[in-house]
C-alpha cells in the first residue's frame, strides 16, 4: 500500500471505535517511543553506574528511556499509576487531575543487544482505574515496539492485533492489520541456559527438535515474540530452570502484555500449568515462566510437563 494511503495510527484507533482517553494514551506511547528510536542511534552504550531494583546494572540507554516514557506518561494527564521495570514504587501520575488508565511497562527491554546492534522494544500494558497489579486479563490494551530496522508498534486491542510502521516523515501508519496466529508453527525460541532446563522442559524442546522446528533465537523477548506473532505460529519460551525456578521475566511488565496480544491474535500463553493472564501476581516484581505462540505449541508444552510432574 502506497504510504500516502496508509492508515495513521490516530485515525485508525478511532475508527476503530476506541474511546478517546485511551486513544490519546497509545498516541503518547507513540510519541515516547520516536524519542527512544533515536536515543538508540545517539546515545553512548554503556553503563550508567546505578542499578534497577532488580541490582541490575542500568545502561544509560535504560535510564533515558525510562525517563522519556515516564515524562510522557505523567504530563499527559491521562494516567491514574505507572509503574517501570526501571524503578521501584507504583508512580501516581504527578498532574493535579489523573486521568483514567493505568500503565505497566518495560521501557527498554532486551537493552544489553544495542551493544551488537540486535533488536530491542518497549512492552506496555494498561488497564482501567487505579489498581496495577492485578490479572493480566483485565487489560483493556497491550503493546509493544520494536526498534529493528524499521521501527514498528504492535496494538493489541480486545477488537483485534494490528501493526503500525513508523514512516519518514514522523507518523505510524498502519502496516499489517489484524494479525492472526495459526493453531500451529514450525520455528521456536527457546530462552534460558540449556544446562539449567528442567527435565520435563528438555524433553519438550528435544521434542520440537526432532520434528524438525526451526531455531530462532536473539536473546530479546520482543524480536523473539515478534518473529513468533508475524511468522503466524511457533512458540517463544522461557521455563522455569533449576537456577531460576520462577523463570526470568516479569509476569507485570513482560508477560502479560505479551499474553494479551497473543490471545488476541488466536495464540495462547501458558505458565506451564495455566494460563498467564489468570495468574493472579503476588507482588509488582513477580516473575513467571511463559510458553507464548500458537496453541498447539502451547497446550503440547503443558501436557509435557504435567505428565512428568505425575510421573514423580
Amino acid at each position: 500500500m502506497p504510504l500516502s494511503k496508509r492508515k495513521r495510527l490516530r485515525d485508525f484507533l478511532y475508527d476503530q471505535g476506541v474511546d478517546g482517553a485511551l486513544r490519546g494514551l497509545i498516541n503518547e506511547i507513540g510519541e515516547a517511543s520516536k524519542y527512544i528510536s533515536y536515543a538508540i542511534d545517539t546515545t553512548s552504550l554503556g553503563y550508567s553506574g546505578s542499578v534497577n531494583v532488580y541490582g541490575e546494572k542500568q545502561l544509560a540507554l535504560d535510564v533515558l528511556s525510562d525517563e522519556i516514557v515516564s515524562e510522557k506518561l505523567g504530563m499527559c494527564g491521562i494516567v491514574k499509576n505507572m509503574a517501570s521495570e526501571e524503578q521501584e514504587n507504583i508512580n501516581s501520575a504527578f498532574l493535579s487531575e489523573p486521568g483514567e488508565y493505568s500503565v505497566c511497562f518495560d521501557p527498554l527491554d532486551g537493552s544489553s543487544l544495542v551493544d551488537v546492534n540486535l533488536a530491542v522494544g518497549t512492552i506496555v500494558s494498561i488497564y482501567p482505574g487505579k489498581q496495577l497489579v492485578r490479572p493480566g486479563r483485565e487489560q483493556v490494551a497491550a503493546l509493544y515496539v520494536l526498534y529493528g530496522p524499521r521501527t514498528t508498534m504492535v496494538v493489541g486491542l480486545p477488537s483485534g492485533v494490528h501493526e503500525f510502521s513508523l514512516d519518514a516523515v514522523g507518523s505510524y501508519t498502519l502496516s499489517r492489520p489484524d494479525i492472526k496466529m495459526k493453531d500451529v508453527g514450525n520455528i521456536y525460541s527457546p530462552g534460558g541456559s540449556r544446562n539449567q532446563y528442567l527435565p520435563a522442559h528438555k524433553d519438550f524442546i528435544d521434542s520440537l527438535l526432532a520434528d524438525n522446528y526451526k531455531l530462532r533465537y536473539s536473546g530479546g523477548f520482543v524480536p523473539d515474540f515478534n518473529q513468533v506473532l508475524m511468522k503466524g505460529g511457533g512458540l517463544f519460551t522461557y521455563p522455569a530452570l533449576k537456577n531460576a525456578p520462577n523463570g526470568k521475566l516479569r509476569l507485570m511488565f513482560e508477560c502479560n502484555a505479551m499474553a494479551f496480544i497473543v490471545e488476541v491474535a488466536g495464540g495462547a500463553a501458558s505458565n506451564g500449568k495455566q494460563r498467564i493472564l489468570d495468574i493472579e501476581p503476588e507482588s509488582i516484581e513477580m516473575r513467571s515462566p511463559i510458553y507464548i505462540g500458537s496453541k498447539k505449541e502451547v497446550a503440547r508444552a503443558e501436557k509435557m510437563l504435567a505428565e512428568q510432574v505425575s510421573s514423580d
